[in-house]
């Protein structure tokens, strides 16, 4: 039997208390799964109208079971035995956490980094099969996937209509061209949202490809669903939702912290969830991911923070007197999807904005295709080159100092942070799976900052917290870090190389956050062993 907990203590209590009555008075839970557009008010009605499919999902995605089984049992008489998904955002994410937490194997190429795709593509390609995950169809990161995909198929004398896996709304680009040249297409539902997508399609197929039992997580969802529909004070929905945005004054930042969940990465899910619905018009919520270690004290304990604890359903957990805000949260997988889409609509509702758009993801989007079309428009020379690295920045909202060194331009970076709200987020775009030790640099540049620090792969990020970069309130400052790669890689049928587009990214990204005025610093590696090193000796230190 699936259960769920949320208990709030301190402000988040205090939050709870103040708007449970209201939300429970306007029947927000029963009207939110009756799928009523008028939640978050008449500017986001047209976008939410076709966004709230998700709350039926547990129900509406059943037909899927059986149709993931029998084709998972065909690509196993095929030699099948391991499972690629090339997708980005909400598509990657959700099988990430499903499949990791269930002990499955899946590779995740959500990345345009050419050394990471060509090892993914590389490794054991005769027995791989390859989803392709994109809503829209017209997703350029997962487009170069599928071709460099499809390519090493046909060279190693493969059909690739026979290992290559289409899912996309139907209608789009993508499924009408895919049925054309012969591909296997499962069709999401289009009123679903990229990030609401765990139990669509979107999840479910690569993970039950991979080997998840789809349908007990499925169960797990319907199984809370009555609870998290009804309108009353135990609905941990409601409870969650305004926990985390109901505070006053917001407590804006979201230390995410692993205290003993059996369920694996959910904090990276929650992350996107949470920031992209909520960073907007200058407000919004800012999950810091610490994993299982524990924030710094300062961190914990400051005025514009709440801990969030995810914990064991057996559990007690651990609960500093210190902490003057923290959500204890448990259930199982299935069941706590359903619970944080309904908290994160429950907190749009409290924040005054629309929970389905990502306005300032496109920004950026279209600031690569720009640089894509012009490079020469991001080919600004450096400011210093010092050892492996070369040092630039974006806009006139930093200045990185005249000694030419990395250590000088990250003190300038980090003396522009503001001490009682402010944030630094990491931003690099590396090969994610080759260098994840790289993230333990995030534990100290919290402990010498005293503030909440983001570690964010790039363009994985892109499609999560960069939505609140550039949206969320203007108390950040980045520190982007990019690579000359080992080797490039060509884009079959188009006219760029992975290289160059991971670079339009970094640079376009970087610009629209400098148009806003945010500071960021760019350290580019010409060598990525030697700057590697460089780098976590100067960002390590405390």
């Amino acid at each position: 039997m699936s259960s769920l907990s949320v208990e709030a203590l301190g402000a988040a209590a205090d939050a709870v208390e103040a708007h449970l009555p209201t939300l429970v008075e306007e029947r927000f839970a029963s009207r939110l799964f009756a799928q009523d557009a008028t939640l978050w008010g008449p500017a986001a009605e047209s976008e939410a109208a076709i966004r709230l499919a998700w709350t039926g999902l547990h129900r509406t995605s059943r037909p899927l079971v059986g149709e993931i089984a029998a084709l998972r049992e065909e690509l196993r008489t095929r030699g099948v035995r391991r499972i690629a998904l090339c997708g980005m955002g909400g598509s990657s994410l959700a099988p990430e956490v499903i499949c990791a937490t269930a002990g499955v194997e899946l590779v995740v190429v959500d990345s345009s980094d050419p050394d990471m795709v060509r090892a993914c593509v590389a490794e054991d390609l005769a027995s791989t099969a390859v989803v392709v995950s994109s809503k829209s169809g017209s997703t350029v990161e997962t487009d170069s996937q599928r071709r460099i995909f499809i390519q090493a198929f046909q060279d190693a004398g493969i059909d690739p209509t026979e290992r290559v896996v289409i899912v996309t709304d139907p209608g789009s680009a993508m499924d009408t061209q895919a049925r054309a040249d012969g591909y296997r297409v499962v069709n999401a539902d289009p009123d679903v949202g990229g990030r609401y997508s765990a139990l669509t399609a979107f999840g479910l197929v690569p993970s039950g490809l991979a080997g998840v039992d789809v349908g007990a997580l499925l169960d797990e969802a319907e199984e809370v669903a009555d609870l998290l529909a009804e309108d009353d004070a135990a609905n941990p929905g409601l409870r969650l939702g305004a926990a985390l945005g109901g505070t006053e004054p917001l407590r804006d930042k979201l230390i995410l912290t692993d205290r003993g969940t059996p369920i694996v990465g959910f904090a990276d899910w929650a992350e996107q969830l949470i920031a992209e619905s909520t960073g907007k018009e200058g407000t919004g919520l800012l999950p810091v991911v610490v994993g299982s270690g524990e924030a710094s004290e300062q961190v914990a304990t400051a005025s514009d923070a709440s801990v969030v604890a995810l914990t064991a359903d057996d559990d007690e957990p651990a609960t500093s007197d210190a902490v003057p805000s923290q959500v204890n949260v448990s259930g199982t997988l299935g069941a706590q999807l359903l619970l944080w889409e309904v908290a994160t609509a429950v907190a749009g509702r409290l924040l005054g904005i629309n929970p389905f758009d990502q306005p300032d993801v496109e920004r950026a989007k279209n600031a690569a295709r720009a640089l894509m079309e012009n490079p020469s428009d991001s080919a600004e020379p450096a400011l210093a080159t010092d050892g492996a690295i070369e040092v630039r920045t974006s806009g006139d909202a930093l200045d990185p100092g005249s000694s030419g060194s990395v250590d000088a331009a990250v003190d300038s970076l980090l003396a522009t942070l503001d001490p009682e709200r402010g944030y630094l987020a990491v931003m690099v775009y590396l090969d994610r799976l080759a260098h994840a030790d790289l993230e333990s640099v995030r534990g100290a540049l919290e402990a010498r900052t005293g503030r909440p620090v983001t570690f964010g792969w790039g363009p994985r990020f892109l499609h999560s917290t960069g939505q609140f970069h550039k949206g969320g309130p203007p108390v950040g400052v980045y520190l982007q870090v990019t690579g000359s790669p080992l080797e490039d890689v060509p884009v079959p049928g188009k006219e760029f190389t992975l290289g160059s587009f991971i670079a339009a990214q970094a640079a376009g990204d970087a610009q629209v956050l400098a148009d806003a005025g945010r500071p960021v610093l760019r350290l580019h590696l010409t060598d990525q062993a030697v700057g590697l090193s460089q780098l976590r000796d100067v960002l390590g230190r405390r």
